[in-house]
């Protein structure tokens, strides 16, 4: 009874009242931009450190950009209403004058309404920019937020410090806040918090908002300074104002219901509590001190260390080339502020730009004010109400207390049973009091508690900036070869390889799709075809030392070849297991063109890279991708050499001049080309490399010649039949990511003199030279008319008992032309060893009797590919 009326009445009338929406159901009506950007010193906050940091670094001639979060630039200069001057101009009038120097340096770029959420390794970093949401009615071609990506030679981070809340019994009820927050709501915004305020302080920083509501019309109740001895000028200034001062006091209580509407105080003597008078009121201010903000230089893996102090973490070692200045390093004090934050930019402008920069000495007069605060609960005996610490999670001092008492010890597990400083705070508001308070309760101090790890983003970024244009049509760009149109043309069936649109088939009027690939094998076999093998990853490998490259990432021996010739290369990872191959010519004694799979072009190059950069950069080698570059036609049969015959100059195609696994260049239709003399069907070929912007005029010419010879255009499922036949694989079906050479029978590829490559290591461990392992094989069906499912379990039994382990599974399956019957391909455990033997594939309607025999079909002794 009682779990339905939970479940029935009371959870939705909760739910309800905690505000859940609706997820909108339609499309983003805004569109995101993303840039990128390089310059010599990024200056993080634009405050009274950021603002001397960029004029220091840009007047030295740096490139600088200065991004700050808020729509106008100064930071805490922005709502000061201290009787501070800097260099004999009041604070503001400073500013301005700063701001106005800074926007006319045409190397400083200045970045309002920006946050910097992200650091990242070697100097980047990632930036945030609003672009639209200020506007009533923005421009549609204006995009709504933009994403900086900004790699930097130095970086400053200037990005201030957040008012610590205090921990005290009714924290959370309407109408306490923060000190410093009303202020600013008062003298930037002309806005009263309230009308009759108590500021409960630790910090003398609170007394400034109580003179500043004063002086917009609010009147204060009390300030209750936790504190035995506030600061003499800020205690000074309150009594001159005419403003009571409670010292040792906290709050005991907070009273109302809607809205706070009174506090019970409390005197505080070594500790222990002494309840006092209750004050109405309809605001609380509250200041417990100021966190440092070390989150961007914690993202850039700088460690924090504690500074008894400062009573907070601040900046320690670095990781990367950045400097923090300012209140994010502990520094309050302005003068001391301006100073830290010129001499942050001057370094960096020194740096990136190799030269000294100059110096500036700033003469600054404000009140001596005292930062340090508190940090942990308040004193809380006898009290009722609960004390938050951390308010975006409802977390309370006695979910800490039983975090403790669980045996949580570690801060990390605490913040993760208890969400204090989890999600969108990070630790910004709620971090160093859950921390004092967990070191009370374990007995350690803060810094052996520790700090929790800040992660990017500082602030939420929105999906939309992280997307940018890849959305929609654009979010799986479509990629067309050049032939695309002439296929179309023909009614080609398309599919999708990787992000290739590849005619499959070209079904004549009437045929099917199983009829028309059948037609286009028996064609390719006794007379010729014509595909697109455009879509062919390729690499150009050029340097003194490509040899020696490949040599180092493919299996294969690389250094005795040929200029002019090719060889097929494997490619592993260091595993031992195959991940790519591809035909590799010898262009010149210091170039390759290197091809691989269609899909694995762009993991192929990123591999290279990755070796080359960080295993081999001894090497002088460049690694450039011309996949787009080079269109490929692959005319294959035996005309294929009549065909191409009349359209190639320069290039000599008898058999003797030009051999199988050749290439030559020269010219076709006096278009330049890079010929090669390969097959992966079997029968005598040719892929014709050609530039993709001559490509349909070249493949027009090919095809007037084909048609002679009564050839067809063929497909990417008549491809795999015809390689199927021959017993050629493909990586990635037949290759699952734990198949070695060995497994499918290419074992002959691997350079048997060779010191070492990628992967060789591994070829060696146990389980890989094991008996057992699955081997490729071919199968024949008992019924040669039956066609095998392609990943179907092979068994030695007809009729396996549940539990039954597999020998192995169909990896390619086709119906064969040439042969008149099907066939398959597999991997079966100990293949080689089982040629001859029955095996069954258990399928739903009975188990399929198989014959395991060579994985090559059709011309076992190679003769057509000589045509």
């Amino acid at each position: 009874g009682s779990n339905w009326a939970w479940s029935k009445i009371y959870e939705p009338i909760i739910r309800q009242a905690a505000g859940l929406g609706r997820p909108p159901e339609d499309p983003d009506p805004d569109f995101y931009a993303q840039t990128f950007e390089h310059c010599d010193v990024l200056v993080a906050g634009a405050g009274p450190a950021g603002l001397a940091a960029a004029l220091a670094a840009g007047e030295a001639g740096a490139r600088v950009i200065l991004a700050d979060e808020q729509a106008e630039m100064g930071g805490s200069l922005l709502s000061d209403e201290t009787s501070a001057t800097i260099d004999g101009k009041a604070a503001s009038a400073w500013r301005d004058e700063v701001l106005a120097r800074l926007a006319a340096l045409p190397n400083v770029r200045l970045l309002p309404r920006t946050q910097v959420f992200g650091y990242f390794a070697q100097n980047f970093l990632g930036l945030v920019e609003q672009c639209a949401d200020h506007l009533a009615h923005p421009d549609a071609a204006r995009p709504r937020e933009r994403l900086w990506q900004v790699r930097a030679k130095r970086v400053v981070i200037a990005t201030g410090a957040i008012e610590r809340p205090l921990v005290f019994p009714g924290n959370d009820r309407p109408g306490v806040m923060l000190a410093d927050a009303a202020r600013v709501f008062a003298t930037r915004y002309g806005a009263l918090a309230g009308r009759r305020a108590v500021v409960v302080a630790a910090t003398d920083t609170a007394y400034d908002a109580a003179l500043a509501l004063k002086d917009a019309g609010a009147r204060i109740a009390v300030i209750a300074d936790v504190r035995a001895a506030p600061g003499e000028a800020a205690l000074a200034a309150a009594k001159a104002a005419g403003i009571d001062v409670k010292t040792s006091t906290t709050i005991f209580e907070t009273k109302g219901r809607l809205r706070v509407s009174g506090v019970t105080l409390a005197s505080v003597r070594d500790g222990s509590l002494s309840k006092g008078e209750t004050i109405a009121c309809d605001l609380v201010l509250m200041s417990g001190g100021w966190t440092p903000s070390v989150h961007l230089f914690s993202q850039s893996r700088g460690k924090v260390a504690w500074s008894a102090e400062a009573n907070a973490f601040l900046p320690g070692p670095s990781a990367q080339a950045e400097r923090s200045a300012g209140a994010c390093r502990g520094t309050f004090a302005l003068g001391d502020v301006l100073t830290e934050g010129w001499q942050a930019g001057a370094e960096a402008a020194s740096i990136a730009l190799g030269k000294p920069a100059g110096s500036h000495a700033f003469a600054v007069e404000a009140p001596p004010r005292s930062y340090a605060g508190m940090l942990g609960a308040m004193p809380m005996t006898g009290a009722t109400q609960p004390a938050f610490v951390d308010f975006q999670h409802d977390v309370t001092t006695k979910d800490l207390k039983l975090a403790a008492q669980e045996g949580f010890r570690s801060i990390e597990h605490v913040k993760r049973y208890t969400t204090t400083g989890m999600a969108t705070d990070q630790g910004k508001t709620s971090n160093l009091n859950a921390m004092a308070i967990t070191a009370a309760n374990t007995g350690k101090t803060i810094p052996e508690v520790g700090l929790t790890t800040f992660r990017q983003p500082y602030t939420p970024v929105t999906f939309g900036s992280l997307a940018g244009h890849n959305r929609g049509d654009l979010f799986d760009p479509v990629r067309r070869t050049p032939i695309h149109a002439w296929a179309e043309a023909q009614g080609a069936a398309f599919e999708d390889v990787g992000l290739w649109k590849r005619a499959h088939y070209f079904p004549r009027s009437g045929e099917n799709a199983h009829e028309a690939v059948a037609r286009e094998c028996a064609t390719v076999r006794s007379t010729a075809g014509v595909f697109d093998a455009s879509t062919l990853g390729k690499i150009e490998v050029v340097g003194p030392d490509a040899a020696e490259f490949l040599e180092r990432m493919y299996v294969n021996p690389w250094k005795k070849l040929e200029v002019g010739r090719c060889r097929y290369g494997v490619l592993l990872n260091e595993a031992g297991f195959i991940i790519d191959d591809g035909v590799v010519g010898r262009v010149a004694t210091d170039v390759f063109h290197v091809t691989t799979t269609t899909g694995g072009a762009q993991r192929v190059l990123t591999m290279m890279e990755d070796y080359l950069q960080t295993e081999f950069p001894d090497l002088k080698v460049w690694l450039t991708s011309t996949t787009e570059q080079w269109a490929v036609i692959a005319v294959q049969g035996p005309k294929a050499r009549e065909i191409i015959a009349p359209l190639v100059e320069g290039i000599d195609l008898s058999p003797a001049a030009f051999p199988h696994m050749a290439l030559r260049e020269g010219k076709i239709c006096g278009v330049d080309t890079r010929l090669f003399r390969v097959s992966f069907t079997g029968e005598l070929g040719f892929e014709i490399n050609v530039p993709a912007n001559a490509a349909r005029g070249v493949w027009d010419r090919v095809w007037a010649e084909a048609t002679k010879h009564g050839a067809c255009a063929y497909g990417t499922e008549s491809m795999h039949v015809l390689r199927a036949e021959k017993g050629f694989i493909i990586v990635g079906q037949e290759t699952d990511g734990t198949v070695t050479p060995d497994d499918v029978g290419l074992t002959w590829a691997i350079g048997k003199n060779k010191r070492d490559f990628v992967g060789k290591r591994s070829l060696t461990r146990p389980d890989i030279v094991a008996p057992g392992r699955r081997q490729l094989v071919g199968l024949k069906t008992q019924n040669p008319k039956v066609t095998l499912e392609e990943g179907a379990q092979i068994t030695a039994s007809s009729a396996p008992k549940a539990g039954t382990q597999a020998l192995g599974h169909v990896t390619s399956s086709y119906w064969s032309p040439a042969l008149g019957s099907s066939i398959a391909l597999a991997l079966v455990a100990d293949g080689r060893k089982r040629m001859g033997e029955t095996l069954h594939v258990p399928m739903p309607d009975g188990a399929i009797a198989v014959e395991l025999v060579s994985p090559v079909f059709v011309d076992p002794k190679g003769e057509k590919i000589n045509g």
